[in-house]
């Protein structure tokens, strides 16, 4: 258990992070609130991010200027026209002790698994994807909408047992944190999986998290190559969504044995031509300058412990309190769990319950708020669709908060939930 006096202490560590990056550093009241805190963070990576655009000036699409000279805190940038060749040269988000050959970046997590999903067909060919249960709805819809090259199988039961088939196609492997442990948990069970590439969104979980080199130890074991797609706005921006900006991270896959090795030495490259041909590159601005800066990792690590301690306290208060009123409470990721109603909700009723919820919450004084992501230093709530089910849920991202005031916030959503569940969802 964290004490209230220990975590102001940490958050006071993070603003001196972010404010030492700063040319001019402000002058920082200790916070004594959650909504200091949160405001204090927010403001220094407003200002971070003017310094910049007043720093970098020449930094413009056509890089008429300095061509050589831009930087963003450790990162060095080097790019022509539309930032179509970017060179991105600086430390790894990643810290899991593993040899990454190739990273391209791009302005979102979206952009990133697009460029590669529309990369394997000049690579492979048409291609059999298989997923698991729950994945990543947006990228979902993309697979179907936009990549018919590839033919989703979602196995529904006995996944170790399904990879292990054999296909005439080349077969992919989508590993995404959205799904439940169980399901994660099955996957790394399959002892000969016969996968040509795993595509591995390692976005919900830390940069250096347990499961990441688990699932690489998997890969290496079974001679499968990987490549590791990640949204960088939620968990590695210290819960201030300091810029939308998303990667491609391929591998060392020299020791990999499968037979269609040599045409995915072509994959980094097609890659980085779909990312050119939708202009999906990075903007410089949107690298976070105290990535590479002492205490970051460590106090990250400590964020996001402090985030997953709080998940599992809420999964078993939940299980406990709403017994009949929860949807997923066991996501691979564990940032966030989900609530049902006695009604069915559809998007718009799940939306106004998840405002509601906030709203009364947040006016009784307690960190919460209706926000569509996860990972900050309060929690947020927002609709939830099930692409399994097709069924909508509320989410409730658990937050960055001591323990005690966190078990005093989820007893209040708990309490909430309950005395709403007679009335509709958006009374």
């Amino acid at each position: 258990m964290e004490t209230i006096d220990a975590y102001f202490a940490r958050k006071q560590q993070e603003l001196k992070l972010l404010n030492g990056c700063l040319r001019r550093p402000h002058a920082l009241p200790v916070p004594r609130t959650v909504g200091e805190v949160v405001r204090q963070k927010f403001q220094l990576t407003a200002a971070l991010k003017a310094e910049h655009a007043l720093n970098d000036w020449t930094a413009t699409e056509t890089a008429w200027a300095d061509a050589d000279n831009h930087r963003a805190g450790p990162f060095a940038f080097a790019y022509d026209y539309q930032r179509a060749d970017l060179d991105v040269r600086g430390p790894s988000f990643y810290a899991v002790g593993e040899e990454i050959s190739d990273t391209l970046y791009t302005i979102s997590g979206m952009a990133a698994i697009a460029a590669l999903l529309l990369a394997v067909r000049p690579v492979l060919g048409e291609a059999e994807l298989t997923m698991l249960p729950g994945s990543y709805g947006e990228t979902q819809e993309l697979i179907a909408a936009h990549a018919r090259h590839l033919h989703p199988v979602t196995p529904s039961r006995d996944l170790a047992d399904a990879l292990a088939r054999r296909s005439s196609q080349p077969r992919l492997l989508l590993l995404d944190s959205s799904a439940t442990a169980a399901r994660f948990e099955a996957v790394l069970r399959c002892a000969r999986p016969a996968i040509d590439l795993v595509i591995f969104d390692t976005t919900c979980f830390a940069s250096g998290s347990g499961r990441i080199r688990r699932v690489l130890a998997w890969a290496r074991r079974s001679g499968v190559p990987v490549v590791m797609l990640r949204s960088h706005t939620k968990l590695d921006s210290l819960g201030a969504e300091y810029g939308r900006l998303g990667s491609v991270a391929f591998m060392d896959w020299t020791a990999t044995r499968t037979a269609r090795r040599v045409a995915l030495a072509a994959l980094p490259e097609e890659t980085r031509n779909a990312v050119r041909l939708l202009g999906g590159a990075a903007l410089p601005a949107h690298f976070p300058p105290y990535v590479g800066a002492p205490g970051y990792r460590e106090l990250t690590a400590r964020r996001i412990a402090a985030i997953l301690r709080n998940s599992r306290r809420a999964r078993r208060r939940f299980a406990t309190t709403l017994r009949g009123l929860t949807a997923e409470l066991d996501f691979a990721h564990g940032l966030y769990v989900t609530l049902a109603s006695r009604t069915p909700l559809d998007e718009a009723t799940a939306r106004q319950a998840a405002a509601a919820m906030s709203d009364d919450l947040r006016r009784a004084g307690l960190p919460i708020r209706h926000a569509g992501s996860f990972g900050f230093d309060f929690a947020a709530t927002e609709w939830f669709h099930d692409a399994t089910t097709d069924r909508y849920s509320v989410r409730v991202a658990v937050p960055d908060l001591p323990t005690a005031m966190w078990d005093e916030l989820a007893d209040a959503i708990a309490g909430w939930w309950c005395a709403h569940q007679g009335r509709s969802a958006a009374a």
